[in-house]
This record gives structure tokens, sequence and C-alpha cells, in this order.
């Protein structure tokens, strides 16, 4: 399969936003649940964020609720991540990947890993 592009990292402030973008083949945004997940330095990866195919059905890890938003974009093919009120704690490489299981949330049920972008959040 083709990987997944992930985009928009950066350096920004604690409080600060940035949005990541995932762009994949139209065939697996439409077909499969997106997932956003993180990994910091010697931490497992974690979820952060997922979607269902038809959009209709979100979920998120507890500390992003309230602060993170995802969504599809079908004229793009893209899966994105509004990140807002960034925190230090949210600093890691940020992976978009794709799940054949409806609204999975562990990281070995999920496929088409693209190479992550770096987000880094200074205090």
């Amino acid at each position: 399969q083709v990987p997944s592009v992930e985009s928009g990292g950066g350096l920004v402030q604690a409080g600060g936003s940035l949005r990541l973008s995932c762009l994949a083949s139209g065939r697996v945004v439409s077909s499969y649940t997106m997932g956003w997940f993180r990994q910091a330095p010697g931490k497992e990866r974690e979820f952060v964020a997922g979607i269902s195919k038809s959009g209709l059905s979100i979920e998120y890890e507890d500390s992003v609720k309230g602060r993170f938003a995802i969504s599809r974009d079908n004229i793009r093919n893209t899966i994105d991540l509004q990140m807002n009120s960034l925190k230090p704690e949210d600093t890691a490489v940020y992976y978009c990947a794709a799940s054949p299981h409806f609204m999975a949330t562990k990281a070995s049920m999920f496929e088409t890993w693209g190479q992550g972008t770096q987000v880094t959040v200074s205090s």
C-alpha cells in the first residue's frame, strides 16, 4: 500500500494552534477508519483521534478532547487534525494511518502509516 503523507507540523508556543493534514488515496480515505497517532521519544505510539469512513463517528483521546478536532476533506483526500490550545505535553511525531476495523484505536490495527510530522510545543 502507498503510505499516507503527513504535513503541517512545526514549532509553536504553548497555547498556539497547528493544523495537520494527512494525504492518502481516495480509496483508502473512503474505505477505512482513519486515525492520528503520536509518539514522543521513549514512549509508545498512542492514539490521538479517529474518524470513520462516513465521518459520522469520531473518537478522541481524553487529553485532547475539547482542543483537537479531526475532519475529512473529500476533495483533497485528506484527514485533517486541527490542534488548538497546544501544550508542551503534545510534543511528538504525529502519524496518520488507516484501519479496516471500524473505529479502531490500537496502533496494531492500523496500516498504511505515513512518515510522520514533528510537532513541538514550547513553554
